[in-house]
């Protein structure tokens, strides 16, 4: 059974992706009914450690539902920004060049 967590963020990549959840939501590309329809199910019965990547993935669900970006596409964002994260030294920007 998933518990609340004590902290609502461990990473800063949660408290974005939530942002990013309530933004799209507040820009009318999806209802919370609509979000809790497909978070929802896939989050009952969850271990707390897999939360917010439950959360990831009804949110690329939602993207592609809503044409917003495929799987795809988000998957390739994900992979550009982990190299940057990877080359950028410890306390400078990450700078994300442009798509291949």
């Amino acid at each position: 059974m998933l518990n609340a967590p004590d902290a609502p963020f461990e990473e800063p990549w949660q408290a974005q992706l939530f942002a990013f959840t309530v933004a799209l939501n507040e820009a009318g590309h999806f209802t919370w009914s609509e979000w809790t329809a497909v978070f929802g199910p896939r989050v009952q019965g969850a271990e707390a450690d897999v939360y917010w990547n439950i959360w990831f993935e009804a949110l690329v669900e939602m993207l592609e539902t809503a044409g917003i970006a495929r799987a795809d596409e988000v998957q390739a964002l994900t992979e550009r920004w982990q190299a940057a994260a990877r080359a950028t030294p410890h306390g400078m920007p990450i700078l994300l060049s442009a798509a291949p």
